[in-house]
């Protein structure tokens, strides 16, 4: 039987085991775990959210082939007040670029959040200017180029201050606190490429 891993990667760890400088790794939050367990796919040293590990290779083939464009959704933090104008432009798809080639970014679900999202400050926290807003936005792509939302959000003019994967097709990171992890059994893992069912209103809930 595979297993299948979901952990809310905190904020400066790497999607990694194996140890580089003084950095966190995965190592730091799972032990005696089968050795053929890895992520399947990867966030950014600088962003949080959902990680799936898993020792099931079909599984991560099909998590990292751009054919089945299965879709994430991440909550964003951005550098001001984002225009609709803007929405519209990450839902459009923008031009960016990757590893010096331009690329044209696929159609995407973008949504300007009312209200921030109750989440757990960020430790260290984002750094805070009393004359320039911030605001949060959720978007959601079916691709996954390297660092794409922080390009996309930069190409339309607000930055990302900070980025979090709230889900993998309809598997949410809901109740699920920072640095903790779920297993998921066979029927669980088919929600990977399922639509997500509603994106966030206004909170995310932490439960002890």
């Amino acid at each position: 039987m595979f297993q299948y891993i979901l952990f809310h990667k905190p904020y400066h760890v790497l999607s990694q085991f194996s140890a580089e400088g003084d950095k966190k790794t995965l190592a730091h939050f799972f032990n005696g775990l089968n050795k053929n367990i890895y992520p399947a796919g990867r966030l950014d040293y600088d962003s949080e959210g959902l990680l799936l590990l898993t020792d099931d290779k079909a599984m991560t083939h099909k998590m990292l082939d751009p054919e089945f464009g299965h879709s994430r959704t991440y909550l964003v933090q951005v550098d001001g007040d984002i225009t609709e104008s803007a929405i519209r432009k990450l839902s459009d798809g923008v031009d960016i670029n990757i590893d010096g080639k331009p690329w044209h970014t696929k159609k995407a679900v973008a949504k300007k959040l009312q209200d921030p999202p109750e989440i757990d400050e960020r430790n260290p926290p984002v750094r805070f200017r009393k004359n320039i807003p911030t605001s949060w936005i959720s978007l959601t792509l079916t691709e996954g180029k390297n660092r794409q939302v922080r390009r996309m959000t930069a190409a339309v003019g607000f930055p990302t201050l900070r980025l979090i994967r709230y889900a993998i097709g309809a598997l949410k990171l809901d109740g699920l606190k920072s640095g903790s992890f779920q297993l998921l059994n066979e029927g669980s893992k088919e929600l990977l490429f399922s639509k997500i069912s509603d994106l966030p209103k206004k909170s995310i809930k932490n439960y002890d």
